[in-house]
């Protein structure tokens, strides 16, 4: 193993990669919850999703350590799992059934440009500034459904939306929650989520606003409701609104792992002079296929976690850690009873700090630019407006195109861009 692994020549040990890969556990273990809870909204079985979500996150995670020998933990992305149960099921009201059947088809294409030389192609043809703006708008859409599931920001006639009861006991304790993950992001704790939602659960249990589990550990719940539904459902995805869906999850997926596998390779030295990752191709490839996978028991886009940066930070080198991660990924089966006490008080803060994290990358947009803040900010305020984060994606792109046009730089438009372009006027003319 130690061989196999490189301990020697990465400078690292048995221990030092255990502890990493425990580290990089507890940051993504609120996935564990939030995923199935964030599903259920689109109908989804809770139980069944669980079982989902810690067997794709195991799985993509054990090819991650073993095929790619990289320290990065995979799992559903609270993302994409946003746009999928909000934007999709609820918004668009597409059964979740023909949604997951997308999941499968933008893992099955994210495969193939995985494997091919089609993913420089496609990470040279979107600009850096609208992958930012993209990151940062899902920022705000996850942070206003955690405000408005918590009942901080409610409906309001007068003005679309306001603020909410802050005296409701409910709405206090997601208060509480937000308050605590806050504090503990500011100490610089790398499990402050996972911390802030289980002390969120103590003090709703100690009030009555929560109840208390049964029991704490059993066997994995039936996945028999969700497996093999992608598969059965594929042929109802070939229509204009499923064709943007699937291309959202495949962009954001595919962007999501590529800035993950950029941010862990640089720490670990793994990023070389011409700006690729070693081992880069295979990460890719071990993140399309978890999602292909994911899809098919019942979940939606597995995708590398920017937590595996804590991982990273007390040592982690190997794909060893990452063996670590799938291992305890499999154990957390066994802990579903828990699923009981994870309302959404407890996730509503959750959603709304993964949020404002997202939202660091509008720093990096060049605002200067007219035809970049424009189409920037399109993007970015639309979808929470639109409650879409596939409409946000099409009018941000769309505008960039036209206005890159009118600016005199046609010509510095990738081809891409200009199909892409065809694709939302058609998308936005039949829906």
């Amino acid at each position: 193993m130690s061989r196999y692994f490189n301990f020697q020549e990465k400078e690292t040990s048995f221990r030092t990669e255990t502890i990493a890969g425990i580290t990089t556990f507890l940051t993504m273990a609120y996935a564990l919850f939030l995923i199935p809870s964030v599903l259920a909204e689109a109908g989804m079985p809770e139980k069944s999703v669980f079982v989902a979500t810690a067997l794709s996150g195991a799985i993509g995670t054990l090819i991650m350590g073993i095929f790619a020998k990289f320290p990065m933990g995979l799992a559903p992305g609270v993302g994409l799992n946003a746009f999928f149960a909000y934007s999709v099921c609820i918004g668009m009201d597409i059964p979740w059934q023909t949604a997951l059947s997308g999941v499968l088809a933008s893992g099955i294409i994210f495969l193939i440009i995985s494997a091919t030389g089609l993913r420089e192609l496609i990470i040279k043809a979107i600009p850096t500034n609208l992958k930012l703006a993209v990151s940062a708008g899902i920022g705000l859409f996850i942070a206003f459904i955690g405000l408005k599931n918590a009942g901080i920001v409610v409906a309001n006639e007068a003005t679309f939306v306001g603020l909410g009861d802050l005296t409701n006991p409910t709405v206090l304790l997601s208060i509480f929650g937000l308050i605590v993950i806050s504090i503990l992001m500011v100490r610089g704790s790398n499990i402050a989520i996972f911390i802030g939602m289980a002390a969120t659960v103590v003090v709703g249990m100690i009030f009555g606003l929560i109840d208390v589990p049964t029991s704490i550990i059993s066997m994995p719940p039936s996945m028999a409701p969700t497996f093999g539904v992608a598969l059965q459902n594929i042929g109802n995805i070939f229509n204009p609104q499923m064709i943007l869906v699937i291309f959202t999850f495949l962009f954001m997926d595919f962007f999501d792992t590529a800035g993950t596998l950029v941010a862990v390779g640089s720490k670990i030295g793994l990023l070389k002079k011409d700006g690729s990752v070693e081992n880069g191709s295979k990460a890719l490839l071990a993140d399309s296929v978890a999602t292909c996978i994911g899809s098919i028991f019942g979940t939606t886009n597995t995708t590398s976690y920017v937590e595996s940066l804590s991982g990273v930070a007390v040592g982690a080198k190997t794909g060893f850690s990452s063996v670590v991660v799938g291992i305890l990924f499999l154990i957390s089966l066994f802990f579903s009873p828990l699923l009981t006490v994870i309302t959404s008080a407890v996730t509503a803060p959750a959603l709304i700090l993964v949020g404002s994290l997202m939202c660091s990358n509008l720093k990096e947009i060049e605002w200067d630019k007219p035809e970049v803040s424009i189409s920037s900010f399109f993007t970015v305020i639309l979808m929470p407006l639109t409650y879409s984060i596939g409409e946000g994606i099409a009018f941000g792109f769309l505008s960039y195109v036209v206005l890159m046009i009118f600016k005199g730089k046609a010509k510095k438009i990738h081809p891409v861009m200009y199909v892409l372009a065809v694709l939302f006027i058609i998308y936005f003319a039949v829906r």
